[in-house]
């Protein structure tokens, strides 16, 4: 499977079109497919619409050399998919009776009856390989149409991942002889990582590397591929591991919450924490992480001035003359953390808007404050955007402040 090879990814369901839904499956198709010498140059979002489908997916495949459709597997009537592929390529589907006695098993151990709709899901494209689905109950199917591959995977994300992990990536990947390595960078944004990186693209070519953004975080992805991909990606990874200094938080599946997790158990530290605007959005992140009950003990979220006051122990006096926005009240909400048991505390108070801004202290306006045995740090910052964005921002810039300041520590 040579470098350089195209692939166009089909996201069927109304929903991603008609509702606050969004499709994450295309990013992580990009990525695994990276691995695989894919590089996905389209994508498109369509409607349960069963010709819809069927000239998209003839479409893409004159013009790339693997289409990945994502949804539409399911067993009620808007999953048309496998039909639409039939439709699209001439050819019959035909139940299969290992699935389905697959199917009615996993219903069974549910303590659940399947009911005769769910029967659709062991249909198969006639020549079609059934990718089985470790997670769920609709497989994925592969077809080589002229040439050309075409993989069907259902849209439940999780499902999504774990078939391309257990099913695709092994296979292509070695045919491949792709090697890929992501450094995860945070408190940063992409066009400063750019600035630094550039440098790098003459000596190990800039289609070797991606930058992905997302709001307080940086993936910076490197590839490498031939006889001597190994030894090639372990030089770039050095490179740009040092261009990426401090800032470099992990690798690959690493998450922010996770590397804090670690650092807190290797050193025996707990953590609480005291949110105001992000409403819990940190606590959230870390309890996400398996094991974080070692190291997280709980949080406050403490968004009037009353419960500043009565849960953390902010002084009246205090807020009346800095405000609940102020380095002063981050940096005592962090203190009063530590009543809640712990060794270390982290704080965030700010204005997410629309509303609650003045000349003084603008919409955007956040104050992070981390106390760990080592002492305490502070960052203020101004973030930009909605109010989604700014309680983003300032959850990732308030994990990454916590990652520095427990990093420091002996």
């Amino acid at each position: 499977m040579a470098q350089g090879r195209r692939a166009g990814f089909i996201a069927v369901g109304s929903e991603l079109l008609r509702s606050g839904r969004l499709d994450t499956n295309s990013l992580v198709a990009a990525r695994l497919l990276r691995r695989c010498g894919y590089a996905l140059v389209e994508k498109r979002c369509l409607v349960d619409d069963r010709d819809e489908v069927a000239h998209a997916i003839g479409q893409l495949l004159e013009r790339v050399e693997l289409v990945l459709v994502s949804g539409g597997l399911g067993p009620t009537a808007d999953d048309i998919t496998r039909e639409a592929v039939a439709d699209a390529l001439g050819l019959s589907l035909v139940r299969d009776p290992e699935i389905e006695a697959a199917l009615e098993a996993r219903f069974t151990r549910l303590g659940r009856v399947m009911p005769e709709i769910g029967r659709r899901m062991a249909d198969v494209l006639l020549g079609a390989e059934v990718l089985p689905n470790p997670h769920g109950t609709a497989p994925g199917q592969l077809l080589e149409v002229r040439g050309r591959q075409l993989l069907l995977l259902p849209g439940v994300p999780s499902e999504f991942e774990a078939i391309m992990l257990q099913h695709v990536v092994p296979r292509w990947g070695e045919a491949a002889g792709v090697s890929a390595r992501t450094l995860r960078l945070a408190g940063v944004y992409e066009s400063q990582v750019e600035d630094r990186v550039a440098p790098l693209y003459e000596r190990f070519g800039r289609d070797n590397v991606t930058i992905l953004a997302s709001r307080g975080r940086v993936d910076l992805l490197l590839q490498a591929q031939g006889p001597k991909a190994e030894a090639e990606l372990a030089e770039m990874e050095s490179a740009f591991a040092a261009t990426a200094g401090a800032d470099l938080f992990g690798r690959d599946d690493e998450t922010l919450a996770f590397v804090i997790v670690e650092q807190l158990r290797r050193k025996g530290w707990t953590l609480a924490t005291a949110e105001s605007c992000t409403g819990g959005l940190v606590g959230a992140e870390l309890t996400a992480v398996s094991g974080a009950s070692d190291v997280f003990v709980g949080g406050v979220v403490a968004y009037s001035n009353e419960l500043k006051s009565s849960l953390l122990g902010v002084p009246a006096s205090l807020l009346a003359a800095h405000g609940a926005v102020s380095e002063q009240t981050a940096r005592a909400m962090a203190q009063g953390a530590l009543t809640l048991g712990a060794t270390c505390g982290l704080a965030i108070t700010g204005i997410a808007g629309p509303s609650g801004g003045s000349p003084e202290k603008p919409v955007g306006t956040v104050h992070i404050a981390a106390v760990t045995p080592s002492g305490m740090r502070h960052a203020g910052y101004r973030f930009p955007g909605d109010r989604a964005m700014v309680r983003e921002l300032a959850a990732n810039f308030a994990l990454d402040l916590l990652r520095r300041a427990v990093g420091e520590g002996p």
